[in-house]
């Protein structure tokens, strides 16, 4: 309910009208068979607009399923060292590191202790080292390496924006707005007015895995 004497006019169009009195900025909105819809309430007048309500609702809508369609989430993921890991396991293990940032994910790399090797962290301090060198074009490491039970790990900010993915034929064909990975974030589409007018004539939007678990991420 538009509550204010006086309100400055937009038609439909983008038109300006001027400032004209409440009352008759509503009979004109009748006549044309469109709804007054308070835009910017704290203008000085507030500014109202003619158009289509309902209509307008449906198009906000659509943008915003359009818009949380093509945004993706920042996932974790975590790739598993062993402290006697062979030269090519290592670089395996460093490509897919790189793969995950620059899909703009961020990385927990740990070393995974077994026995007698807990005796010797030092070790797997110097292979995180040597990783988060090898990664350090694509990734920020957050934290110091340190030993928690019985691993040792690092995590690691990516440096690259995340990419958008486009949803398979068949989970659009189903309604589906991505994949798993896709997740809400603030659409870019135009904020709900602030309030309206009774229609004249009514129309027809990651926290890390703790050691040891399964990580959806996970390269063993």
């Amino acid at each position: 309910m538009i509550r204010v004497f006086d309100v400055r006019v937009v038609d439909e169009d983008g038109s300006q009208l001027g400032v004209m009195r409440t009352a008759d900025a509503l009979r004109l909105a009748q006549e044309r068979g469109l709804d007054l819809v308070e835009v910017a309430p704290l203008a000085s007048p507030p500014v109202a607009r003619l158009l289509d309500f309902g209509q307008y609702k449906y198009e906000l809508t659509k943008r915003e399923k359009e818009a949380k369609r093509r945004q993706r989430s920042v996932t974790f993921k975590e790739v598993r060292l062993k402290p006697k890991i062979g030269i090519g396991d290592f670089d395996t293990k460093v490509r897919r590191a790189i793969e995950f940032l620059e899909e703009g994910d961020r990385v927990k790399v740990a070393v995974q202790f077994r026995g007698r090797e807990l005796t010797h962290p030092q070790i797997g301090r110097d292979l995180l080292d040597k990783f988060a060198e090898q990664i350090k074009e694509h990734g920020v490491v957050e934290r110091a390496p340190m030993l928690e039970g019985k691993s040792m790990h690092i995590s690691v900010a990516s440096v690259h924006k995340p990419k958008a993915h486009e949803p398979t034929p068949a989970a659009a064909a189903k309604g589906h707005a991505g994949t798993d990975e896709d997740a809400a974030s603030a659409p870019d589409a135009a904020a709900e007015p602030a309030s309206a007018e009774t229609p004249a004539n009514p129309a027809a939007p990651g926290p890390e895995p703790e050691d040891g678990a399964a990580s959806n991420g996970k390269v063993n």
